[in-house]
């Protein structure tokens, strides 16, 4: 009975207001700053409480051992931490590639801009890869053709930057420009197609990538590259990256 009465009552307010609509004549708003002056909420403390720790919990969870600083100004056109996150992506992303195609990643590409934070020398735990990768870039494979790679490398050369790659081997000269590019032993093929495993975002135009934007063909792995890094330190006793010949000037 007493619910029934409760909904005469809706139903009577609501055809009210449908008689009687209200205007909203004028309004003010400010700005409360967020500072030491606002006192803290104890009931959403006590209701967050136990969520913080579980999330501190596992952000604070070692992944892997670091043996030293890793910095994305240590090298010149490849350093050891974009050589890790471009080999990470290569190692995890090419087999979830390959079982759904039946075909191989040729070569990565990442941009030296995406690199948010160092890694510091000690245990590397999820928060800093967080850190490192705060964005929840998806890899994509873009299927390129052989022009489309020359296009690349034209970018690379007027970029002069330590745009992360692995399975591709550059050389460039004194001014940056790349005279050399070489993906499993063979130089590039005009004719050929590539399959570029990068992210999303520079597949859509990002860093001016323009070259991935008429691909031949785009395919979703469905993995982020945070989770990428993630997953691979996971297996990952002690990281080894290091600067190496992948990418050089001579």
């Amino acid at each position: 009975m007493k619910s029934f009465i409760r909904l005469l009552l809706v139903i009577s307010l609501f055809s009210s207001c449908k008689n009687n609509p209200t205007t909203i004549s004028s309004f003010e708003g400010k700005r409360i700053p967020i500072d030491s002056q606002l006192s803290e909420n104890e009931e959403i403390n006590d209701f967050i409480a136990p969520y913080k720790e579980n999330l501190d919990k596992t952000m604070d969870s070692v992944l892997a051992y670091n043996p030293k600083l890793l910095t994305k100004s240590d090298g010149d056109l490849n350093t050891a931490i974009g050589n890790f996150m471009a080999d990470a992506v290569m190692e995890q992303a090419n087999p979830v590639f390959q079982s759904r195609t039946g075909k191989e990643i040729d070569f990565v590409l990442l941009n030296n801009g995406g690199i948010r934070a160092q890694l510091p020398s000690g245990g590397l735990t999820m928060k800093k890869i967080y850190e490192l990768m705060p964005f929840e870039n998806e890899i994509v494979i873009v299927e390129l053709t052989g022009k489309e790679v020359k296009d690349m490398l034209q970018y690379l050369s007027k970029a002069k930057t330590a745009h992360p790659v692995s399975g591709i081997e550059l050389r460039a000269d004194r001014n940056y420009k790349i005279y050399k590019a070489s993906i499993d032993g063979q130089p590039i093929d005009e004719n050929k197609h590539y399959f570029v495993a990068t992210s999303d975002y520079l597949q859509q135009g990002g860093d001016n990538m323009n070259f991935f934007a008429n691909p031949v063909e785009v395919y979703s792995v469905d993995y982020k590259i945070r989770n990428a890094l993630i997953d691979y330190l996971k297996k990952t006793d002690t990281l080894r990256a290091k600067i190496d010949n992948r990418y050089i000037r001579e």
